[in-house]
């Protein structure tokens, strides 16, 4: 019986390390990928910001600020929710954004909900620039749709 030929054993260990260092390189850049739109951002017209966060496996955005002009109330109340039950909660650390699921650069499979109109609808975001999120919401199918961008909170 005859000892393997060292160069190929060299060769055979150099393509394991090369493999799974692509492999680890790979998981690493997709996790990166999934956390870049975790932070606060402000909503279209700047009147609310939106704490986006991991929540077990997937995204989720409380409000977390919402402009008060002299006159208005305290606390700001769900008061248009479509669930009348609903109406005497606080707007102010309320989950508006749920269930959204990494997949390719878009966070998916997702909910929003519009205090302003109190309905959800089916979303998903995508970051468009370092500190510029596109959001996506659907009403029903995916082809009646109203897209916005919201504008990272700089620190």
């Amino acid at each position: 019986m005859s000892l393997p030929n060292p160069f190929f054993m060299k060769t055979c260990q150099l393509a394991s390390i090369v493999v799974l260092l692509i492999i680890c390189g790979h998981q690493t850049v997709q996790g990166q990928s999934k956390s870049k739109i975790i932070g606060i951002w402000y909503n279209t017209e700047k009147t609310a910001r939106i704490e986006i966060m991991e929540n077990e496996n997937e995204m989720i955005g409380k409000l977390v600020w919402i402009r008060q002009n002299e006159g208005d109330p305290e606390v700001f109340l769900d008061v248009v929710n479509a669930d009348t039950s609903l109406r005497n909660r606080p707007l102010m650390g309320l989950t508006i954004l749920k269930g959204l699921k990494y997949n390719n650069g878009i966070w998916s499979e997702g909910e929003i909900y519009d205090p302003e109109s109190g309905l959800s609808y089916t979303c998903e975001l995508q970051l468009k620039k370092k500190d510029v999120l596109e959001v996506k919401g659907f009403l029903g199918d995916s082809w009646v749709s109203r897209t916005v961008e919201w504008n990272r909170v700089k620190k």
